[in-house]
């Protein structure tokens, strides 16, 4: 846990050496028309070059994009199962990590030159596989809660409703990419909140969950009014 926390801070020491060096220089691998993200492009461009000695390594290793597909779906797996016994900071871990391989696998295939339609299909697919499998394990955790539970169903529901309005919409030729709880804001909202949660609960007196619950109420309230307002401006322009 103590090497994990030293990444974090690591992390968030770097932020100003991206700002001075590297914040205004072109990313190759970068996708312009991404959709917003809440925290802002300096966030999102930010954590690319953090990642970047991973993807450089992963290109020199001739890894395959599927590959971190597959990595994300067992971190996502990994962690339900952390969140279902209750070792909620090591199953907020785990969904950041998920998040990471999310992000490597599009890299990867740009700079490769194998991003196709098969592997945009994948993408999507199995990172609703991911998605699933953590909140699997949250309504595990938060059985006996039934406020929990509510929070949890639908914070899962309205997660998939996202997805679900983007997809049915590009099907009939509306592009959609609004909102502001979209699968980046929910990882981070997900991760950190189990990653600090023991310790905020603790501090608090409070059983732990104390965190987490809060957290996935906002991203059920985000991403069903995501799932809403996409719907909304979809049918508009049809």
């Amino acid at each position: 846990m103590t090497v994990l926390l030293l990444v974090l801070g690591a992390a968030l020491l770097s932020m100003p050496v991206f700002a001075l060096t590297s914040a205004g220089r072109h990313d190759p691998h970068d996708v312009a028309d991404r959709g917003s993200f809440i925290l802002g492009d300096f966030v999102r461009r930010w954590f690319y070059w953090f990642v970047r000695p991973l993807e450089a390594a992963s290109l020199a290793l001739g890894l395959h994009p599927t590959v971190f597909n597959l990595l994300g779906v067992a971190f996502g797996a990994g962690a339900g199962a952390f969140f279902a016994v209750g070792r909620l900071n090591l199953g907020g871990w785990f969904v950041l990590l998920g998040g990471a391989a999310d992000v490597l696998d599009g890299r990867i295939a740009r700079a490769r030159g194998l991003a196709d339609e098969r592997g945009a299909f994948l993408d999507s697919t199995l990172d609703r596989f991911a998605e699933f499998g953590a909140f699997v394990g949250l309504a595990v955790f938060f059985a006996g809660r039934p406020l929990g539970l509510v929070a949890v169903t639908a914070a899962l529901g309205g997660s998939l409703l996202v997805s679900y309005a983007r997809a049915r919409g590009e099907s009939v030729g509306v592009v959609c990419k609004q909102g502001v709880m979209q699968r980046a804001e929910r990882l981070l909202l997900l991760g950190l909140g189990g990653v600090f949660d023991p310790a905020v609960s603790a501090a608090f007196g409070q059983p732990d969950g104390a965190l987490l619950l809060p957290a996935l109420g906002l991203i059920a309230v985000g991403a069903v009014g995501t799932a809403i307002y996409r719907t909304v401006w979809i049918a508009r322009r049809l």
